[in-house]
C-alpha cells in the first residue's frame, strides 16, 4: 500500500474512534508503524491530512452525483440523486459523523475547501432541477435548491445518529422526491433572487479550476497509475487540452475511460464540465 494512502487510512480509523482534534500526529504514526519523518514526508500536518481525507471523499461524491444528474432518466433522477447522497451518508458514516461534530474546530483554510465543494455540489443541483422543471421554477429554483439542500443535510444527520435504528433509504429517497416535487409545483413566494444567489458565490472568493490546473492535474495522474487504457486516455486528453483536435464524441469516450477509475473520477469530473459534456 503508498504510504500517504496507508496514512489516511490508519488517522481516519483514529479519528472515527477519537475525533480529529483529540487523535495526535504521534498516534497516527504509531498506528501506522511508521516514523514522524515518514508522515511529515506525506503530509505537512495533521490539517493537511484533514483537507486529504475531506477531497478523498467529496471528489468520489462530487463526481458521482454529477454522472446522476446528467446521464439519468429524467423520470428516475431525483430518486437516484437522493439515494445516491444517502447511500454516500451510510458507506462513511464514521466520517461523516466526526465531520458533523468537528466543523466548527475548523481552521479557515478547512472552512474554504468545504465552502468550495458545497459550491460545486450546488451547481449539481441546479443543473438537476433545470433539467426536472425548467422554465417552471425559474423564479424559485434557488429556493428549491436550498431546500433540496436542508433535506440532504437535516434526514443524513438522521441516518447518521438513528442510535442503530436501521432506516429505509429507499422508502426515505421516495417520499423525498414527493415532497420536492411538491415544492417544485406549489412554490409561490420566492425569496432567493438569481442576483442574490450570484451576489453569494462572489462573496465566498473561491476560485474556478483552470484548463492549466487540469492539465497539472493529469500529468500528476499520468506518473501515478501504471500502463493501462485510463492512461493512455489521460495523455490523450492532456495533448487535446494543448491543441484541440480530437471529435466531440471521441472526447467524451476518453473521458468515460476514466470514469470508473477510482483514481481517475475527479479528474473525469472536472473533464466533463470544462468540456460541458
Amino acid at each position: 500500500m503508498v504510504k500517504k494512502q496507508l496514512i489516511m487510512e490508519k488517522a481516519l480509523e483514529l479519528f472515527a474512534n477519537q475525533g480529529f482534534r483529540a487523535t495526535s500526529v504521534q498516534q497516527i504514526t504509531e498506528h501506522c508503524g511508521i516514523s514522524k519523518g515518514a508522515f511529515y514526508l506525506s503530509f505537512k500536518s495533521k490539517d493537511e491530512l484533514i483537507l486529504a481525507l475531506i477531497d478523498r471523499f467529496m471528489m468520489k461524491a462530487i463526481a458521482n452525483f454529477d454522472h446522476i444528474v446528467k446521464n439519468t432518466n429524467k423520470n428516475q433522477l431525483l430518486y437516484e440523486f437522493y439515494r445516491a447522497s444517502y447511500n454516500n451518508f451510510h458507506q462513511h458514516a464514521d466520517f461523516a459523523k466526526i465531520f458533523i461534530k468537528e466543523t466548527q474546530t475548523f481552521n479557515e483554510e478547512l472552512i474554504s475547501k468545504i465552502r468550495y465543494y458545497d459550491q460545486l455540489l450546488e451547481k449539481c443541483i441546479l443543473t438537476m432541477i433545470e433539467r426536472l422543471y425548467g422554465k417552471n421554477v425559474k423564479k424559485s429554483k434557488f429556493d428549491l435548491l436550498y431546500c433540496i439542500k436542508s433535506f440532504l443535510n437535516m434526514y443524513g444527520e438522521l441516518l447518521l445518529f438513528s442510535n442503530n435504528i436501521k432506516l429505509d433509504i429507499d422508502l426515505l429517497s421516495k417520499s423525498l422526491v414527493e415532497k420536492t416535487n411538491l415544492l417544485a409545483k406549489n412554490i409561490t413566494i420566492p425569496f432567493i433572487t438569481e442576483q442574490q444567489f450570484q451576489l453569494m458565490k462572489y462573496k465566498s472568493g473561491l476560485e474556478e479550476i483552470t484548463k492549466e490546473d487540469i492539465i497539472e492535474m493529469i500529468e500528476q495522474k499520468t506518473e501515478e497509475i501504471e500502463e493501462s487504457i485510463e492512461k493512455e486516455s489521460l495523455i490523450l486528453l492532456k495533448r487535446n487540452l494543448h491543441d484541440p483536435n480530437l471529435a466531440p464524441a471521441i472526447v467524451k469516450g476518453l473521458i468515460e475511460n476514466l470514469r470508473n477509475h477510482p483514481d481517475c473520477e475527479w479528474i473525469a469530473y472536472l473533464l466533463r464540465n470544462y468540456y460541458r459534456l
